[in-house]
């Protein structure tokens, strides 16, 4: 029996790593991009390079049954730079799936796609899944909304802060939210599919309806830290935008509050769009996401984290 290959990028990442585990537990070999070294692995052949690199984004896909393009950039300091992160970077991949006559073409964009004018992280996001719908690839583009998990580092802050018993959130809104473990199954359930998902844009999400506003997450990551109460304080919009300003005068290259991110947290709306979830009988949800917080904690807790 013939071994499927999985061409991916975003590997040694967050959500990639999840996606890399689970395919090889289900019986994939991945050709996975890596800028560094990394340890021998049953299941996976490391193929040295970069997204800037066509001659090894071409070594990547080579004999590949299916292309995921996970990697990308959400916090660089200029439109220049989300541009070659985020759309030149896949346009590169597409055209390694192309050389390579691989045809099956898994993408991971983001909700902000949606809004591509009120960020420069939107806009190069909606870009790359210009770049893809035009491909002629048999593709399938996933926006996840915000993903948590063990190794997560954006949302490390407020599960710290929630511990102490209060939680700095962004002006009131409302907030999907998806485990990454539950992200990985549904990008490994694509890659092998054939059929009704090409073509399709999803917005995968934990379930639950509507969203969550920023404060119940909050609360719900409160239970999970073993705080009955959590006080949260939301922050307006304004203040937000001139800390984004601050941090890049401050830090420079190395802010993580941007004016460009804090415009994108500060938008009231990054709630998965009813009816855009995937074929029930491809994925759905199944862990609860108390449960699944509840697991992060775990983590996070072992490695020292929290």
């Amino acid at each position: 029996m013939t071994i499927p290959t999985l061409a991916m990028t975003g590997a040694t990442g967050f959500v990639g790593g999840a996606t890399l585990q689970l395919a090889v537990a289900q019986g994939w070999h991945v050709r996975a991009l890596t800028r560094r070294p990394q340890p021998d692995r049953e299941g996976v052949t490391w193929i040295m390079g970069a997204l800037d690199q066509p001659e090894s984004l071409a070594d990547m896909a080579r004999g590949s049954d299916a292309v995921m393009h996970i990697a990308g950039v959400v916090n660089v300091p200029t439109r220049a730079a989300f541009e070659a992160g985020n759309a030149t970077a896949t346009s590169r991949v597409v055209e390694a799936a192309r050389t390579a006559g691989v045809t099956r073409f898994v993408h991971v964009s983001s909700l902000a796609a949606r809004e591509p004018g009120l960020s420069n992280y939107g806009w190069s996001k909606a870009r790359a899944e210009t770049i893809v719908k035009a491909s002629g690839l048999d593709w399938t583009i996933v926006r996840p909304p915000a993903v948590f998990g063990p190794g997560d580092t954006e949302m490390l802050d407020l599960f710290r802060m929630a511990r102490r018993g209060v939680a700095l959130l962004p002006p009131a809104g409302r907030m999907s939210a998806i485990y990454v473990d539950e992200l990985a199954r549904l990008l490994v359930a694509l890659a092998a599919d054939r059929d009704a998902t090409i073509g399709q844009v999803y917005e995968p999400d934990d379930g639950k309806p509507r969203g969550w506003s920023h404060r119940s997450f909050a609360r719900m990551i409160g239970r999970a830290v073993g705080r009955s109460h959590v006080s949260t304080l939301s922050v307006p919009a304004a203040v937000l935008k001139a800390g984004g300003r601050l941090d890049r005068l401050v830090r420079r290259s190395r802010a993580k509050l941007t004016p460009d991110r804090a415009r994108y947290i500060a938008h009231p709306d990054w709630v998965a769009t009813d009816g855009a979830c995937p074929p029930s009988d491809l994925w759905r949800p199944e862990l609860d996401t108390g449960e699944a917080l509840a697991e992060t904690v775990r983590w996070y807790r072992r490695e020292g984290w929290l």
